[in-house]
């Protein structure tokens, strides 16, 4: 079985961008609730299939699997629930982990986050200086709940998000 831990945070600045350059994402939710989610990624030029459990704080159960970048077009075209998370990934190394930077567009633009996976849960980590406010905890800041409820729709205000 595979787990993944997992933190995510808002960005400050952009001198991030300098450090890697980045790779376009679109992916699509089959299924999407608090118990399981089923997406289908193309990242690149190559198509991925990903299952997650639900989680208990920054853990949860996660199984991907290659599948035919052919294969990933016709199912997010044809059965995956509309709109799409559409982003670009940076992996940037710092201090002994990878983080992955996602600047998303579309729906979902103006909104730019970090995530590092972590080993446990208490696992020590340093933050980089573009490294900003924590959302791990946040569904909002979740994909499966960013294709329902898309960051350009937020009222910021309102919601508090920055």
């Amino acid at each position: 079985m595979g787990t993944e831990i997992e933190r995510k945070f808002l960005l400050v600045g952009n001198n991030w961008k300098k450090l890697a350059r980045g790779i376009v994402y679109r992916q699509g939710y089959l299924h999407s609730s608090r118990e399981r989610t089923v997406r289908v990624r193309i990242a690149g030029n190559r198509g991925f299939l990903t299952i997650k459990g639900g989680g208990v704080g920054i853990s949860r159960m996660e199984f991907e699997y290659q599948i035919p970048v052919e294969d990933a077009e016709i199912i997010l075209e044809k059965l995956c629930e509309k709109p799409f998370i559409e982003k670009k990934r940076y992996k940037i190394e710092y201090a002994g982990f990878t983080w992955e930077v996602d600047e998303f567009f579309g729906e979902n633009d103006g909104l730019t986050m970090a995530e590092i996976e972590l080993t446990s849960e208490e696992q020590p980590f340093d933050k980089p200086p573009w490294v900003g406010k924590e959302v791990s905890g946040d569904p909002r800041y979740f994909n499966a709940v960013l294709s329902k409820f898309p960051y350009t729709t937020w009222d910021k205000k309102k919601q508090g998000a920055e």
